[in-house]
C-alpha cells in the first residue's frame, strides 16, 4: 500500500496510511543494506510503498524493504577454499592400522601386568618430558 512519511526517529519512521491510520517502519526494514542514518534514505512528507508485516496490540508494523527486490549478492574475488565443518560426518579411515611404538611387534598377546608395566613406563617418560619443558620455561621467565 501507499503511505506518506509522517515523522522520523532514530529507530524508524512513522508512516501515515489510508483510513487515518499510522504504522511504523523499523530501521531494519527500510532497505536491504545497513542503515546508519534513516535521513539518508527517507525524508518527511515522502511518498513510500509499504507492506504490512504485523499487527501487535493495535500497532501496525510496516516494511519498505520487502516491497523492493533484493540486490544480487556479489561473489568474492578470492578463490573459495573448501569448508571444513566439524559437525559433518567423516568418512571412515580405510588405511591399515600401524602398530604403536609401545606395542611389541610380536603377535603374542601380553598379560595385563605386562601391559600395565608398559603403560606406566610410557607415562613416566611423558611426564618427565613435560616437567623438563615446564622447568625450562620458568627458568627463562626469571631472567
Amino acid at each position: 500500500m501507499e503511505g506518506k512519511v509522517k515523522s522520523i526517529t532514530k529507530f524508524g519512521a512513522f508512516i501515515s496510511l489510508p483510513g487515518n491510520q499510522t504504522g511504523m517502519v523499523h530501521i531494519s526494514e527500510i532497505t536491504h543494506a545497513y542503515v546508519n542514518d534513516i535521513h539518508d534514505h527517507l525524508t518527511e512528507g515522502q511518498d513510500v510503498k509499504v507492506m504490512v508485516i504485523g499487527l501487535d496490540n493495535g500497532k501496525i508494523n510496516l516494511s519498505i524493504r520487502r516491497t523492493i527486490p533484493a540486490p544480487p549478492r556479489q561473489q568474492p574475488d578470492r578463490p573459495k577454499q573448501p569448508r571444513t565443518d566439524s559437525r559433518a560426518p567423516k568418512a571412515p579411515d580405510t588405511r591399515p592400522a600401524r602398530p604403536r611404538p609401545s606395542q611389541p611387534a610380536s603377535s603374542q598377546p601380553q598379560s595385563f601386568d605386562d601391559m600395565l608395566k608398559q603403560f606406566m613406563a610410557d607415562s613416566d617418560s611423558k611426564i618427565s618430558g613435560i616437567k623438563q619443558y615446564s622447568e625450562h620455561k620458568t627458568k627463562n621467565r626469571r631472567r
